[in-house]
């Protein structure tokens, strides 16, 4: 078994194009440290319907060049393979370590293979590159991201001309162009021969930007901004810049690219601690909301000042924003499908039946949203929305962000808040309260093992609320595709059990609706809300064992 490793690597040595991993996979071999040897080439990464995803580092089991040159050329094959023999295929990349070097090496194989290849010209959001897939007419499109993971993350995003991510069965027919690779001595890597765009294309959907608003709508909200050591500042503050509203103040330790993302052990909005920073610029500035985007910059959060919770400054649940910013569009006369993932609140959908709109739900991942027939709005509860699909047809953290201080800006003009139009709703349509139990783990087979426990030993009851109905997703429901994961159905009350598709992680989605008559019976409804949230996930966390 360890000889066997040890050839393993040391054939993978003589392959490896980067001199840093060479020198970090031959330290390994000649230390003949066979547990950090198995963890790197016991199995390879798999590619799936979020590309690759992965740590840095040397071996099958990583993210490297050796890998990306492999996937590179699986891609490649595939297009070829779709009649693609000379298109154009975009590729991206943002600011994490050897992001350049993968978006490169992308570049070569697909002039090698006979593809046309165009590099955006420096790290850019991820929706600059799915803008330009279309507004290029490419085939295909690469964003070399790990979106919100830690910093040892890197991760490679694919795109194929519709400019949506892949789906089933594009994915698996890349896989199998990708195993099909024998050698990378086998594939052509010429040290020439792709366009490096310049900022035309960024021009282009900064134009585009200007069609989420409305002409002439208000534009005073006053913002604090953070890029969480990301991509997206420069393009941010150019689109708010065209659109008028007041510059944003920016949270400085958190505005330039960093790699390393000194000041959040992860960034992501959501995470414990990772908005402190942007809390306190709020509390020296005074504005009217905070701004996040994640690392690339197709995420937005957002936060309010709250005088009634714990802290002065909090979060909006992305449920929240996707209700508000629906509500808007709604108020602005929008018409076409109004789209969310399984996962997310039916406040979307209450709202939609409302001004008569279609609504439909659909699998977890913009992948999917983004393929309702009409899309005219779509939002996922993980702080992505699609507020403008003719221009990018994914999840969008910079449009986002414009949509939702329009907004603001709308309400302030009437002496209200976005605090203010949520509690309308909850009047409206019945208090809407989502939360999350995110578990986290090392040992992936924690994951499997829960799953398996809630199919073997389904629970009966939740919060003391019977479960009326049980859907194992695997067997496709509803007309969705087969995917992992339950869902629960109780009295006033819902639960998604899921693996993440993108980070090691075990997540469980919960909603529960209160009727409410007026607002004087607000606090009493988010009271009884928080307390049915909070013991479904006591009993929930139970049943899974986690």
């Amino acid at each position: 078994m360890h000889d066997e490793l040890i050839a393993q690597a040391q054939a993978w040595l003589t392959e490896d194009p980067d001199p840093d991993t060479r020198t970090e996979l031959a330290r390994l071999i000649d230390a003949q440290d066979h547990t950090e040897l198995a963890a790197r080439f016991t199995g390879t990464l798999q590619f799936g319907t979020a590309g690759l995803r992965g740590e840095l580092g040397a071996g099958p089991m990583r993210m490297n060049r050796s890998v990306v040159i492999r996937a590179a050329a699986g891609l490649a094959a595939y297009l070829r393979k779709q009649g693609h023999d000379d298109g154009l295929v975009v590729v991206g990349y943002d600011a994490r370590h050897k992001s350049h070097d993968f978006a490169l090496d992308t570049a070569a194989v697909m002039t090698g293979a006979g593809l046309r290849a165009a590099v955006l010209p420096r790290p850019l959001p991820t929706p600059v590159l799915a803008f330009a897939i279309r507004h290029l007419g490419a085939v295909a499109g690469l964003e070399v991201t790990a979106s919100h993971n830690p910093p040892r993350d890197n991760g490679y995003k694919v795109y194929l001309g519709d400019g949506s991510q892949i789906v089933p069965p594009a994915d698996a027919d890349i896989a199998a162009e990708i195993a099909a690779v024998p050698s990378l001595t086998t594939v052509p890597r010429p040290t020439h021969g792709w366009d490096t765009l310049d900022d035309s294309v960024l021009d282009a959907y900064l134009t585009r930007t200007d069609a989420v608003l409305a002409k002439d709508s208000p534009r005073t909200a006053r913002t604090v901004y953070t890029a969480m050591h990301g991509v997206g500042k420069d393009v941010l503050l150019a689109a708010f810049a065209r659109a008028g509203f007041p510059a944003p103040a920016l949270v400085t330790e958190q505005a330039d690219p960093h790699p390393d993302f000194p000041t959040v052990a992860f960034p992501n909005p959501e995470e414990p601690g990772a908005m402190d920073l942007a809390f306190a610029t709020a509390r020296e500035t005074a504005p009217d909301l905070i701004i996040a985007n994640d690392p690339d910059a197709d995420r937005c959060a957002v936060a309010v000042q709250d005088d009634n919770s714990d802290s002065d400054w909090r979060m909006l649940r992305g449920d929240e924003v996707g209700a508000l910013l629906a509500a808007h569009l709604v108020h602005r006369g929008a018409t076409g499908t109004f789209a969310e993932s399984i996962v997310s609140s039916s406040l979307l959908g209450r709202i939609a039946e409302k001004a008569g709109l279609p609504h439909v739900e659909t699998l977890t991942g913009f992948k999917w949203i983004a393929r309702a027939e009409g899309l005219r709005y779509g939002y996922e509860e993980a702080l992505g929305y699609c507020v403008d699909p003719d221009g990018v047809r994914d999840k969008d953290g910079i449009t986002a962000a414009l949509l939702i201080t329009e907004l603001a800006s709308r309400l302030k003009s009437e002496g209200r808040t976005l605090l203010d139009l949520l509690d309308d709703l909850a009047v409206e349509h019945g208090l809407h309260a989502t939360d999350q139990l995110s578990v986290r783990v090392e040992d992936l087979s924690l994951i499997a093992a829960a799953m398996h426990r809630l199919r073997e030993q389904p629970p009966t009851q939740l919060a003391g609320l019977p479960i009326t109905r049980t859907d194992d997703l695997t067997q496709g429901t509803e007309g969705l595709p087969p995917t992992d994961g339950l869902r629960y159905t109780l009295d006033g009350a819902r639960v998604i059990v899921r693996p993440s598709g993108t980070e090691p992680k075990l997540k469980c989605y919960l909603e529960v609706v209160i009727p409410v008559a007026s607002h004087t019976d607000l606090p009493t409804a988010r009271a009884k809300a928080t307390a049915l949230l909070e013991s479904i996930k006591r009993d929930l966390s139970t049943a899974a064992g986690i």
